[in-house]
C-alpha cells in the first residue's frame, strides 16, 4: 500500500462527482459533463480493493472507433499517471480496463481522472469517498449514474440488486447430495487441487506432493500403488531442492504425457516468502520425487500477495476455443493470436489468486518465457480453484467456505473477455467444507443427463478429503 493511498483512506470528506449529478449528503446537484467534445470516451467503471487490482474501465458510447494512443489516467495527484500504450483503440460499444495498480494505487477517497495526449483537455472524471464493494459502475454504460455493483471489467456494466447479468446465485445444477469418495484419512489436511483425466484423478497436496489416483471400485478414488505412487511424490524446484506449496493441477491437450503442471504459491521450505510459479513435471518414471523440468516465475509480473495468499487454481484452456470465442488479448488490446508467442503449449494457463479473487491469463513458452493476455476480476471474494470444462466450453471458478462454496462459471463474451454467465451455490447437502478443489468429469461419463464432480477439502473434515456429487451434462 502507498503512502498516498493510506493518506486517502482516513479523509473524512464525503463526496461524489460523476460525469452527471454531484451526491452530497442529501443533495442532487447538477454539473457539466467533462468530455472533449471530439470524443465519445468515458470513465466507466473503478475497481478499487486499496492495495491490488486498482483498475479503471473506458467505454466509447459513440459510433466511430477512437484512438485512445498516448491518453493519461490519473487518480487525484497530479504526480501519478498511468499512459495508454501506443496503437491502443475503442470501437463503438467497446470497453477496455486498465490495471493501474503498478502506477498509483486507487484509495478510499480518491479520483480517477482521463486526460487526452495532451496531458491537459480533461475528458471525463469520476470522484468516490468509500472503496468499490466490488465496483462503481455508471449505468447505464457512459450516460449513467455511477452506482455499487458487480464487477463488470471489460463487459456491460449490471447495477442494481444482484447484480444481474448472471451474477445472482441460484441452486446447485444438479443433485443435493454429497457422498465421500475416498477412505478415511488417506489423505489428511491441505488436498487442495484436483484434475481427472479420465480413469486417474490428479491429486495437488500442499505439504509438496503429487498425488496419482485410481478408482477404487466403489465410486471414488484410492492412490496408485505402482511404481513409487503409493504416497504421493515429492515434488521439487528445477535444481532439485525446495517444497513447492503446490495448490492447484492441470494438464494440457497433450494430457499426462505432457507433463503435469502445478500452480505454486510459496516454497513450503521458505514460507513467509511468496514464490508464485508454475512448474511441469515428468511423471513418466518410477522414483518416488520429481524435480520440476521447468518453472515460470511469475512473482515479479503479479501484484503482491500474501505468502499464503498466492495461486492456488489453475487449468489449461485451448487456443482453438480462444480463437473462435474472439478472445482479447489484454496486452495488445487486439484478438489473440497465438502465433506471435512461439512455441508454447497451444493454450492459455488460467491461474486464480487467493488473496483477491483476481484470473490471470498467462501463455507459457517453452522458452520458459510467459507473457500476461487476461487480468479478470471475478468479483469474488477469493479463487481456490478452476477447470476448464471442454464439452461446454466454459471455465468454471470455485471459493472455499470464505464464501460459503459457491461457484462461478465463466466464458468469453462478444467484447472478448470473459465474462460471468451463473454464480451456484453449493450443493444443500454438503456442509459448508473448505472446498479447494474441484474437478468435472467428462462427457463418456454421462449418464441419464448427469455426470460426477468432485471436491477435495483442505481441512480433510470428518476423515475425508475427496467428495463427490453430481451436475446435468
Amino acid at each position: 500500500m502507498t503512502a498516498s493511498t493510506t493518506r486517502r483512506r482516513r479523509r473524512g470528506l464525503v463526496r461524489f462527482l460523476v460525469a452527471g449529478p454531484l451526491l452530497t449528503a442529501g443533495a442532487l446537484t447538477a454539473v457539466p459533463a467533462h468530455a472533449a467534445p471530439a470524443d465519445e470516451v468515458r470513465i466507466n467503471e473503478v475497481v478499487t480493493t486499496g492495495d491490488v487490482n486498482d483498475s479503471i474501465e473506458l467505454f466509447n458510447k459513440g459510433t466511430a472507433t477512437i484512438d485512445v494512443s498516448g491518453w493519461i489516467l490519473k487518480d487525484d495527484d497530479n504526480t501519478h499517471s498511468y499512459k495508454i500504450a501506443s496503437g491502443t483503440t475503442l470501437g463503438p460499444g467497446a470497453y477496455r480496463a486498465f490495471d493501474v495498480h503498478d502506477k498509483f494505487g486507487l484509495g478510499s477517497d480518491d479520483d480517477a481522472r482521463l486526460y487526452s495526449a495532451d496531458g491537459k483537455t480533461l475528458v471525463d472524471s469520476f470522484s468516490w469517498s468509500g472503496h468499490s464493494a466490488p465496483s462503481w459502475s455508471r449505468c447505464p454504460d457512459g450516460t449513467g449514474n455511477f452506482e455499487q455493483a458487480a464487477v463488470t471489467l471489460g463487459v456491460h456494466n449490471t447495477c442494481g440488486a444482484g447484480g444481474g447479468g448472471g451474477t445472482t446465485p441460484v441452486a446447485w445444477p444438479g443433485s443435493s447430495t454429497v457422498t465421500t469418495a475416498d477412505a478415511s484419512n488417506v489423505f489428511g489436511e491441505d488436498l487442495s487441487g484436483l484434475y481427472q483425466e479420465g480413469s486417474v484423478m490428479w491429486g495437488a497436496q500442499n505439504s509438496g506432493e503429487l498425488w496419482r489416483l485410481v478408482r477404487d471400485g466403489s465410486g471414488g478414488w484410492q492412490p496408485d500403488t505402482t511404481n513409487g505412487w503409493g504416497s504421493g511424490k515429492k515434488v521439487h524446484y528445477p535444481n532439485g531442492s525446495g517444497t513447492p506449496d503446490d495448490e492447484g493441477v492441470t494438464l494440457t491437450g497433450s494430457g499426462s504425457t505432457g507433463g503435469v503442471y502445478l500452480a505454486s504459491e510459496r516454497n513450503g521450505d521458505a514460507s513467509g516468502t511468496s514464490r508464485l510459479s508454475v512448474l511441469r513435471y515428468d511423471i513418466s518414471g518410477s522414483t518416488t520425487a520429481l524435480t520440476a523440468a521447468r518453472e515460470w516465475n511469475l512473482t515479479s509480473d503479479l501484484p503482491s500477495a500474501g505468502s499464503n495468499l498466492g495461486l492456488e487454481g489453475i487449468t489449461w484452456v485451448p487456443d482453438s476455443y480462444l480463437t473462435a470465442a474472439g478472445f482479447r488479448d489484454a496486452s495488445t488490446g487486439a484478438a489473440y493470436a497465438p502465433g506471435v508467442y512461439g512455441s508454447h503449449t497451444g493454450g492459455v494457463f488460467f491461474l486464480g489468486v487467493e488473496g483477491t479473487g483476481m484470473v490471470y491469463g498467462y501463455v507459457l513458452q517453452d522458452s520458459g518465457a510467459f507473457s500476461r493476455v487476461a487480468s479478470i476480476s471475478t468479483g469474488m471474494g477469493g479463487v481456490m480453484e478452476l477447470q476448464w470444462e471442454p464439452q461446454t466450453s466454459r471455465l468454471w471458478l470455485v471459493c472455499d467456505d470464505t464464501c460459503s462454496g459457491q461457484h462461478r462459471t465463466m466464458q468469453v463474451d462478444a467484447s472478448g473477455a470473459f465474462a460471468t454467465t451463473a454464480v451456484y451455490n453449493r450443493p444443500s447437502g454438503m456442509p459448508n467444507y473448505n472446498n479447494e478443489g474441484f474437478s468435472l468429469a467428462g462427457s463418456d461419463e454421462c449418464t441419464t443427463g448427469s455426470k460426477p464432480v468432485y471436491w477435495a477439502d483442505d481441512t480433510n473434515d470428518g476423515g475425508h478429503a475427496i467428495r463427490k456429487g453430481t451436475i446435468t451434462c
